[in-house]
């Protein structure tokens, strides 16, 4: 069963914050294994790293291009895909696993129109997109190995099931966060505690810029303020010199 959506204050609070920031939010809250809930950047990278931070839910599908679809010739023509589209809750981030590898791109200029017409965020695959200019001026993000020129015989294959993607394990209904640092999967139990425990966390770091700005900044004085700082709290390791 889909997971109902957040709270519009919660969700629109979330959206406008870098992934960063919320993923340590998630250390601090102490929900999962720091090494759990990302895509690794292995194969899956931000194509558009000047747009702004992206929140939706998961629409989960496969898709190949080495062969032909049963029925159609392309995704226009496969209504079931854009039917279950529907069925998760929006906004949508469209996650898609390219899986016989053949090089083909299924989202170009039109399935970024079609899917964002059906208020779609962003594209997740680990296969190739094109026309990128395009998709760039619609505000709409990819997230790819790469670009390809052709769509070949690219076409949904299957949808609804659980994927994986880099590292990560999607199932339909999750909520997603994606910049041009990578994707991410928020823990719906704790995504109302996002925007309080980020507002804590910046306060530290900002505390901890104007210290490390000030005259009076010590090695000393710094293992004493660290002290006071639960785990997870920056982006920085700190360690002995």
């Amino acid at each position: 069963m889909i997971r109902p959506p957040l709270t519009r204050s919660v969700f629109d609070s979330i959206r406008k914050i870098d992934t960063c920031t919320v993923s340590n939010a998630i250390e601090r809250l102490e929900y999962r294994l720091r090494n759990q809930g990302q895509i690794l950047g292995r194969t899956v990278h931000c194509i558009f790293p000047d747009l702004p931070p992206v929140l939706g839910f998961a629409v989960t599908g496969g898709m190949r291009s080495t062969t032909e679809p049963v029925a159609g010739r392309t995704y226009h023509e496969n209504m079931s895909w854009w039917r279950y589209v529907e069925t998760i809750p929006k906004p949508r981030i469209l996650v898609v696993a390219d899986l016989d590898q053949g090089g083909g791109a299924l989202l170009g200029e039109m399935h970024a129109l079609i899917a964002q017409a059906l208020q779609c965020v962003a594209y997740v695959t680990n296969g190739s997109v094109r026309d990128l200019p395009a998709v760039e001026a619609l505000g709409f993000q990819l997230f790819a190995r790469g670009a390809a020129v052709s769509h070949k015989y690219a076409h949904i294959s299957e949808y609804g099931n659980p994927i994986n993607l880099d590292g990560l394990t999607v199932s339909p209904g999750d909520l997603l966060h994606g910049d041009l640092h990578g994707v991410h999967a928020i823990p719906l139990p704790i995504a109302p505690r996002i925007p309080a425990m980020v507002s804590e966390i910046r306060q530290e770091e900002e505390e901890l810029r104007r210290f490390c700005r000030s005259p009076s900044f010590s090695l000393a004085t710094l293992d004493k303020k660290l002290q006071h700082i639960p785990g997870g709290g920056f982006e920085m390791p700190i360690g002995d010199p």
